[in-house]
């Protein structure tokens, strides 16, 4: 393990990471999380298609988190603006949650695990935001990296 921040400079200020060296390669990303809503809600919205006043839930989160992959560098300060050539999100009806999984590919010089990372949250944060006149005790949980591909180091949670 590196114990040296990425996005920090030897004088100790916020600094976007040079990959101006850096081979491009095929990388690809993919991340994870959950919404989980309480046991009424949750039969609620299933019995409905998860079809609300504001339409589909689930095509609506995953437009808004397809835009949000494509934003992230407008977002995070020091994140690079890269080329994608693949979003991918799938949102899953589990046991009184909605599965978030959303897979980002390009070919560039720097992954991309923040863009797949923000296509979870923002997809997240839509259905809660569809679904909070229903309960405000909706979570959103467990989002996480589950692999990366491409770069200097591979991972796969």
């Amino acid at each position: 393990m590196n114990n040296k921040l990425s996005h920090i400079d030897e004088s100790g200020n916020a600094s976007m990471v040079d990959v101006s060296s850096k081979k491009t390669t095929a990388r690809m990303a993919r991340a994870s999380g959950k919404v989980v809503f309480p046991a009424e809600v949750f039969k609620t919205l299933s019995q409905q298609d998860f079809l609300n006043h504001k339409g589909s839930i689930i095509h609506t989160a995953v437009i808004a988190g397809i835009q949000a992959v494509k934003k992230t560098s407008e977002l995070i300060p020091l994140c690079h603006q890269i080329n994608l050539t693949k979003i991918q999100i799938d949102i899953t009806p589990l046991d009184q949650a909605l599965q978030i999984d959303c897979t980002v590919k390009c070919k560039e010089q720097t992954g991309v695990e923040m863009e797949a990372l923000t296509g979870v949250s923002v997809s997240a944060l839509t259905i809660y935001d569809m679904c909070k006149a229903l309960s405000h005790f909706i979570e959103i949980v467990d989002i996480k990296l589950d692999q990366k591909t491409g770069g200097k180091n591979d991972f796969k949670r």
